[in-house]
């Protein structure tokens, strides 16, 4: 007896340790020259109407990574990238109706290799400018704020900005890149000379293709050479 008493509470306890978890995604973009995020409209519950950061619950046999990518897909069509965990964020009052701990999970994406649809219970997933960022949930705002600093740091300490440019680019796209992501203005020549200097870039036979102004000379980032770079003792400071 007192062992089906043991067992029931423990049932009750994981009930209710998975009624307090969640997950919420931060998904950066880059578009045109702006660092964009993707947010979805809640289509029910008590957020019904506004938006917020991709997220919900997770099931009681997955992984908080299953979960992550899981949600992720059928909120917004998002699949296969490659999504890191940020931390926890567990304010007591983050969440109006209990206690609840969310997991923030952030990733750098091509807009252009992904077609957002919203489904599951978003009825809208759109992709805002980074300082157009309306009111969001509970305290989303702060996990984003949170996830942009976190990019910031990480960006000046890895290439991961080309994450979001197309594989053929120009220097000046990943000047304007590191603008938006860093939120400051570059000297042209000083950012063109720091960067060559790395030799992290393939120069290209190749310019820019109808445009107006005068084309510029084509780059690409190589995987390879940055591996072998950083094997030889290499440290990307940005």
């Amino acid at each position: 007896m007192v062992k089906n008493v043991d067992e029931d509470s423990l049932l009750k306890s994981e009930q209710t340790a998975m009624n307090a978890i969640t997950i919420d995604c931060v998904i950066f973009g880059f578009d045109k020259g702006s660092l964009e995020v993707l947010l979805v409209q809640h289509g029910e519950g008590i957020s019904k109407g506004k938006w917020g950061l991709p997220g919900g619950w997770i099931y009681k046999r997955e992984s908080t990574d299953n979960a992550a990518h899981r949600l992720l897909n059928e909120l917004t069509g998002l699949d296969n990238i490659y999504l890191e965990q940020l931390k926890a964020f567990g304010d007591p009052d983050r969440f109006p109706l209990r206690r609840v701990i969310t997991i923030g999970y952030y990733a750098l994406v091509k807009r252009e290799d992904y077609n957002i649809k919203a489904g599951f219970t978003a009825s809208d997933a759109q992709w805002y400018k980074i300082n157009s960022i309306p009111d969001l949930i509970y305290d989303h705002n702060e996990i984003l704020a949170y996830s942009l600093k976190h990019l910031r740091n990480r960006v000046r300490q890895a290439p991961l900005g080309f994450n979001l440019l197309p594989e053929k680019f120009t220097l000046l796209q990943l000047m304007h890149l590191y603008e938006e992501i860093l939120g400051v203005e570059m000297d042209k020549s000083n950012f063109r000379r720091k960067i060559l200097h790395m030799k992290l870039l393939v120069a290209l036979d190749e310019k820019q293709q109808d445009v107006s102004h005068r084309a510029a000379k084509l780059y690409k980032f190589d995987p390879d050479i940055y591996k072998k770079l950083t094997e030889r003792g290499f440290n990307f400071e940005f």
